[in-house]
């Protein structure tokens, strides 16, 4: 009987320990509410920011990020390719004049000549010059060297220039021919054919200056400078006292 009274006591304890704990909880819980209520109605309001004319009027400029910026340009100070220019150099070179009579090569040989020390070469060149408005000129020249002969013979040209009585259209007044060693050469007019001719004839033609002729050589030789003198030397019978006498 003592040990079931015991238990029972226990029971009754442990049972009035948890009433009272339960109660004491929810003392806590509504000291706590009550708390939270009185600081939130003791808080001041929260004030509202009314927005200004002045800010709706003022324009937003967008910023733009430092990545999209524009990049400043920096000159690259690398050291300059290929030395100093021209001009530091020096005075420039002055331009060749322009020549007074246009030249044209003829003939152009090489000679030989046997001596007791051995052979020695040289250059003979023919040259025709003119102005193409009826100036013409032959000339040969010899020398060690191409350009040497070739001064020579421009220069001589120059001194044995003739002037053709050519007519208002540009070609010659009347027919003519010429023999000179075994070349043999006939010119006319023809006018509206243009330069009918060929080898040394037509040079010599283009370079005086010549238009609506015909020229023929009558000889078989094919030596370009007799050919070219030839028709120098009938050019230079022409006069311009004679009629024209057209050909077909």
């Amino acid at each position: 009987m003592t040990d079931t009274n015991q238990n029972d006591n226990l029971i009754n304890d442990n049972g009035n320990e948890e009433i009272t704990s339960s109660e004491g909880v929810e003392v806590i819980v509504e000291t706590i509410a009550e708390e939270i209520e009185a600081a939130v109605e003791a808080a001041p309001a929260p004030e509202v920011e009314t927005p200004s004319v002045e800010a709706d009027h003022e324009a937003v400029v967008p910023v733009a990020p430092a990545s999209h910026a524009p990049r400043a340009f920096v000159k690259n100070e690398r050291p300059q390719r290929g030395g100093p220019r021209r001009d530091n150099r020096g005075p420039k070179r002055e331009a060749k004049p322009k020549p007074e009579f246009d030249q044209k090569i003829v003939a152009i040989r090489r000679v030989t000549r046997v001596t007791s020390g051995g052979r020695k070469f040289s250059f003979a060149v023919a040259v025709i010059a003119g102005d193409r408005k009826g100036r013409i000129g032959f000339g040969t020249g010899k020398g060690l060297d191409t350009a040497m002969a070739v001064d020579k013979a421009y220069k001589k040209a120059k001194a044995n220039m003739i002037r053709l009585p050519l007519t208002k259209t540009g070609t010659i007044p009347h027919e003519v021919s010429a023999k000179y060693s075994s070349a043999q050469v006939e010119l006319r007019p023809a006018p509206g054919k243009g330069i009918v001719a060929g080898s040394s004839v037509r040079d010599v033609i283009e370079i005086a200056g010549i238009k609506d002729i015909i020229g023929k050589l009558r000889s078989g030789t094919k030596n370009r400078m007799n050919n070219a003198k030839v028709v120098i030397k009938a050019l230079s019978t022409l006069s311009a006292t004679k009629k024209i006498k057209h050909t077909k």
